[in-house]
């Protein structure tokens, strides 16, 4: 016997009887009262909103800076603060309830694309750099605070998470192409469009999320009151002598709330120590090896036009890019298919791949431009692998009472990785183009 849609688990087809939009709503709601489906959907929002202005605002480098300005000054100014944040929030941040946290991290996401869409084109770069630094400061806490939330949803919530901060590239660098190029929007315009994105966030945060895990998370974290003297058995106050009660009645009571402070800092640094060497320096290893390449190698990595699926030579960075975007939303979204225990090996191959590279743009001996378009490729499966595969097994061998802390403080480590990249990047990106543009002359004559 067959049963009405209305019925079953499937949405009727428009324009059936049975059809109407109070069902199709019903049904909808429905689906985002499930609550794994609703942490995926807010948590793959979380990544993608909070990383999506990062990469939006990269994208728009040439046309911040101009082109005699390195555009690895935008990358320190998107990313310093960020690092600073990273380094410092953990140990204060859980004292601001996540509500105000989400609150905060959008105004200031908005405020700072508000100030790069609104400047006039003539005024100081600075400005410009100072809106940045407002969405790079959103984006660090942002990071820091999400990853600590999925303590309270679990290993689904971090899938979502890895997924949406890969989503995060190809989408960002993507928007961007499409509003200037394809829509004909201007820079201010698209930039301005951009900052009504973190709405999005606040919505997954205050109405798709639900709410009860973090409820049932603090009320777990709280401190059981201390019974009252009349509360207490006979037998426990039995055994105190009178000189052992009378002095502790006399003694002064210490300060608490100082030594309370300083052994939570004292507690969490111990901690971030311990975080150093198995989750914290492999995934700073492959961000400064990517990001290495991205902005000082991959400039440079240039072939015969003719050899090559381009027209003009600035068609390579943008495919490189796309690629390396491409890689790390794959490996970002295949947590919960493979798993790597073992964090240094694809640290160590991304410095084989930014050794390779780097000796490629000074003694061009990689054939075809498509082997690089694969290392490319595995560069950004490597980078998202350790990336999301580091906070996997933070969540599953940390202990409960330090994951939170724990989640966040390794957080620094990408940036870390990022801001000492940026450096590096910008001094081969002056050393290594004529070597490379020389062997190109040489190999089209």
């Amino acid at each position: 016997m067959s049963r009405s849609p209305a019925s079953s688990a499937l949405l009727p087809m428009p324009g059936s009887p049975s059809s109407s939009w109070a069902l199709y709503r019903a049904r909808l709601s429905s689906i985002f009262r499930r609550s794994d489906t609703a942490v995926f959907v807010a948590f793959w929002l979380f990544g993608l909103i909070n990383n999506v202005l990062y990469v939006i605002i990269l994208s728009a480098a040439q046309d911040l800076v101009g082109s005699h300005v390195p555009k690895g000054v935008v990358l320190l100014a998107d990313v310093l603060p960020s690092f600073f944040t990273k380094l410092i929030a953990p140990y204060f941040i859980h004292k601001v309830p996540y509500s105000l946290r989400i609150l905060v991290f959008a105004a200031f996401s908005s405020a700072g694309m508000f100030m790069l869409a609104l400047t006039p084109v003539d005024r100081s770069v600075g400005v410009k750099m100072a809106g940045v630094i407002f969405a790079s400061l959103s984006s660090g806490a942002g990071e820091l605070s999400f990853l600590g939330l999925t303590h309270y949803y679990g290993q689904l919530s971090l899938a979502a998470w890895g997924s949406g901060t890969g989503a995060a590239g190809l989408v960002g660098a993507g928007l961007y192409v499409l509003l200037t190029d394809w829509i004909g929007f201007t820079v201010k315009s698209s930039l301005f469009a951009s900052a009504f994105l973190p709405v999005i966030m606040l919505v997954s945060f205050f109405v798709v999320l639900p709410r009860g895990p973090l409820r049932d998370g603090h009320h777990a974290k709280d401190y059981q009151p201390v019974a009252s003297p009349d509360e207490l058995d006979d037998e426990d106050v039995e055994g105190v002598s009178a000189q052992t009660a009378a002095s502790s009645l006399l003694t002064p009571a210490p300060d608490s709330g100082r030594e309370d402070l300083w052994f939570k800092v004292g507690a969490n640094l111990r901690r971030a120590k311990s975080l150093f060497f198995p989750y914290m320096l492999p995934l700073m290893l492959v961000y400064v090896a990517e990001y290495t390449i991205n902005q000082g190698v991959s400039p440079t990595l240039l072939f015969p036009l003719e050899s090559s699926p381009f027209g003009e030579f600035r068609d390579f960075y943008p495919m490189y890019g796309f690629l390396y975007q491409l890689g790390a939303f794959v490996s970002r979204s295949s947590i919960a298919f493979i798993r790597i225990r073992h964090l240094y090996i694809p640290s160590f191959l991304q410095l084989g791949n930014l050794v390779l590279l780097t000796f490629h743009a000074l003694l061009n001996f990689i054939p075809s431009v498509y082997l690089v378009f694969i290392i490319i490729f595995w560069e950004g499966l490597l980078g998202g692998a350790v990336y999301i595969n580091t906070f996997a097994e933070i969540l599953e061998h940390v202990p409960t009472s330090e994951r939170e802390f724990s989640l966040g403080a390794t957080s620094v480590s990408d940036s870390g990785g990022i801001c000492i990249a940026g450096f590096i990047g910008m001094a081969m990106e002056t050393a290594l183009p004529q070597r490379s543009t020389d062997s190109i002359t040489t190999a089209q004559m």
